[in-house]
């Protein structure tokens, strides 16, 4: 198995840091320890730079352990002046050293070469050759196609790859990256009929504006500029500019989705008409006003900027108004970690361009051995794709949850509706700037099913004395809507939480979806993402105390959830004591619950291994379960912990998260005949992606579409 893999551009602004990522996402799935590695950054302090972009990107996003200092070995410059003095051995043992210092405690380390951004770029290429062969590294070369034909693409190509080879470096791919995208087929046709290209793998990823176009922030920092308005604004991306030195009939024609305004900070009549884009329905929506020559607007416009609602970016700089165009117009685009949209569209982009099972065998030539969260998490995606399931949102008017919709809508991993006012939600979209065309939201009132669905909860609900009034009230609210859809078989499973209370919630689904056959309650499992494996904890949710039937029923539906999520359950029944040596009414509920779930499995689940009462270290540990219950298949394989009760199992989960860094997903509601989940009301957008995916994978399971 290789231990490394070093990136290398051929030339600069190559789109590296986004085939960065795409490599980690890659990796991650398969190896348990990744780190990454940069030999030299090009930190520039006058551009606001104390830290290295590449390494910020990838430490942030995938949480990597190792301090800044120690994922490079020097700046651009330091490397520079030792080399100018003659220490050019120097910097190579020194850059092997910090390497291997990662390695030691690493199972891969991924490496990226500069960034070609200063005047010796031919030295910055012999030196990338250099290093990857100094570090036994195989590399991936990420060539430049942007603003060129193919023809240009593949002579750069070519001499890049010829000259590496000479310099003895193991080529394993060559990624042409920001191609047109007619070109694609073409420029990887071509490539893979040279001599070389057929002992490598050869991969073109079209161009993405969006990745390619830097945001307002980016330009304000390059510029210096002064954020008047707008500061929570700044992720907005810049598609154009246009300088505004003319009349306003000849402006307005020259506006684009996207346009940066860039205007003197004195000509109000401009800063009028932009803003009142904004609130036009025909007017594309401009991405911010740059306010030049260090003027400021006079104080009746800033009133009326400040009653607008939605405020613009507006930034003010002391550049004159054609240099700070200028400067504008050099302006390049980088991902940062927190930009999960951005993040998200270039994994899409390097997942639907490149065969990542190819290219992960070629790096590291082995199979998947652990679960690691990473893998987890694309297991449930994969496995969500597989039958497009449709999940129904009841809180479509919640910023997170569209969020959310676009990363899943985009990487096609479920089929959605949204609840809720469709002005609202689309004005919503159009404001955050998000791409989900042919989405459906229904309004709950107005749909054509709500008369139906009426009637229906009326006949579900007249033994308990209810009115075809109050059953109107009732579907009105948009989480009985959504329960229904699921209940009608017109939505697969539903999703809330994030604005409403778990009551709000769960009771629709107690009262019209119901609990499965045998099962008399529903409860919640969090899935335990540790570093090299996943387990299931429950009942973190939902049930304060519940009786030893109940604590049965609980373990056999985790052992279900478990197996549909591709864990072998191993049931280990939780307690302060292990087997027989404890007494008292708490573990004595355990004990009597263990024979009752013994007695559920015999029949629909013969071999399913389940054991208690066991203390938590019994459980997980081998060596305590060697001394406590020797030669007992759960001891110390436990993969699923049923907790007495609600105290010690949302105590112990959070204890787990907080202290061992573990992620937790869910909880994931189990025991009903429709899967409905409910989120955290201060769930992130990552965790509303994890829950309607788990959603979709229950819904596969209900119909038994898993394999």
């Amino acid at each position: 198995m290789s231990k490394n893999l070093f990136i290398t551009a051929t030339d600069a602004r190559s789109g590296k840091s986004a085939i960065c990522l795409g490599v980690m996402e890659l990796l991650l799935r398969s190896v348990e320890k990744v780190c990454f590695f940069r030999p030299l950054i090009n930190v520039n302090p006058s551009n606001n730079e104390v830290i290295d972009h590449d390494i910020n990107l990838i430490s942030s996003y995938y949480n990597l352990t190792p301090p800044y200092r120690d994922m490079y070995a020097y700046t651009a410059t330091e490397a520079s002046n030792l080399i100018t003095v003659g220490k050019y051995e120097e910097v190579l043992e020194e850059i092997v050293s910090k390497y291997k210092d990662l390695e030691r405690d690493h199972d891969f380390v991924l490496c990226e070469g500069t960034d070609f951004l200063g005047s010796t770029s031919a030295f910055e290429f012999d030196i990338n050759a250099e290093i990857s062969n100094n570090l036994g590294a195989p590399v991936l070369l990420v060539a430049n196609a942007h603003k060129m034909n193919v023809d240009e693409t593949l002579r750069s190509i070519e001499m890049s790859v010829e000259s590496m080879l000479a310099k003895g470096c193991d080529i394993v791919a060559t990624i042409v990256n920001r191609a047109n995208p007619k070109d694609k087929e073409e420029i990887t046709e071509r490539l893979e009929e040279k001599s070389w290209g057929k002992k490598q793998l050869i991969y073109t990823i079209p161009n993405e504006p969006m990745l390619g176009n830097p945001t307002v922030g980016e330009i304000a920092r390059l510029l210096n500029a002064r954020v008047l308005y707008g500061e929570n604004h700044l992720d907005q991306h810049v598609y154009s500019f246009t300088v505004a030195a003319m009349q306003l009939r000849n402006f307005l024609k020259r506006i684009e989705h996207g346009t940066l305004i860039i205007t003197p900070g004195d000509r109000a009549d401009v800063i009028v008409a932009s803003l009142a884009t904004v609130s036009s329905v025909v007017m594309p929506k401009i991405a911010g006003i740059m306010l030049t020559g260090g003027l400021l607007p006079e104080e009746p416009v800033c009133k009326l900027i400040e009653g607008f609602s939605h405020t613009l970016p507006i930034l003010s700089v002391e550049h004159d108004t054609f240099p700070a165009a200028r400067i504008a117009d050099n302006a390049y685009a980088r991902i940062s970690p927190e930009d999960t949209r951005k993040v998200m569209r270039a994994l899409e982009i390097f997942e639907n361009s490149v065969a990542m099972e190819e290219l992960g065998q070629r790096i590291i030539k082995r199979e998947i051995s652990i679960v690691t969260p990473k893998l987890f998490e694309y297991g449930l995606v994969q496995n969500a794709k597989t039958h497009k399931q449709h999940i129904v949102l009841p809180e479509g008017e919640d910023e997170r949850i569209l969020r959310a919709a676009e990363i899943l809508l985009r990487r096609e991993v479920v089929d959605l509706t949204l609840l809720g006012n469709e002005q609202q939600i689309r004005k919503t979209i159009s404001r955050i700037g998000l791409h989900m065309d042919g989405i459906n939201i229904i309004e709950v009132r107005k749909s054509d099913l709500f008369d139906d669905y009426v009637q229906t909860y009326y006949r579900l609900r007249k033994h308990k004395g209810i009115s075809m009034e109050i059953a109107g009230d009732t579907m009105s609210d948009v989480n009985f809507f959504a329960t229904m859809m699921a209940y009608k078989g017109h939505a697969d499973g539903m999703v809330s939480g994030a604005v409403h209370t778990t009551a709000d919630t769960i009771r629709p689904a107690f009262e019209i979806i119901k609990t499965k056959p045998g099962f008399s309650i529903v409860s919640s499992l969090f899935f335990m993402c540790l570093r090299d494996r996943v387990l299931a904890y429950a009942d973190c949710a939902v049930n304060p105390d519940p009786d030893a039937k109940s604590l049965a029923e609980i373990a056999i539906s985790s052992a279900q959830t478990a197996k549909t999520f591709g864990i072998d359950p191993r049931v280990a029944m939780l307690s302060y004591s292990t087997g027989k040596s404890g007494k008292g009414k708490d573990v004595d509920k355990v004990r009597e619950a263990t024979a009752i779930a013994k007695d559920l499995a015999k029949e629909a689940y013969p071999d399913l291994k389940l054991e208690g009462p066991m203390q938590y270290d019994t459980a997980i540990d081998p060596e305590v379960a060697k001394t406590k219950m020797p030669e007992n298949e759960v001891a110390g394989k436990a993969t699923v912990f049923i907790f007495p009760d609600l105290n010690t199992g949302n105590n112990t989960y959070k204890a787990v998260q907080r202290s061992a860094k573990a992620v937790a997903i869910g909880p994931v509601l189990q025991g009903l005949n429709k899967p409905v989940n409910d989120l955290s009301r201060g769930c992130s957008v990552t965790d509303i992606v994890n829950t309607i995916t788990i959603t979709a994978v229950q819904a596969q399971a209900e119909k038994g579409l898993l394999e």
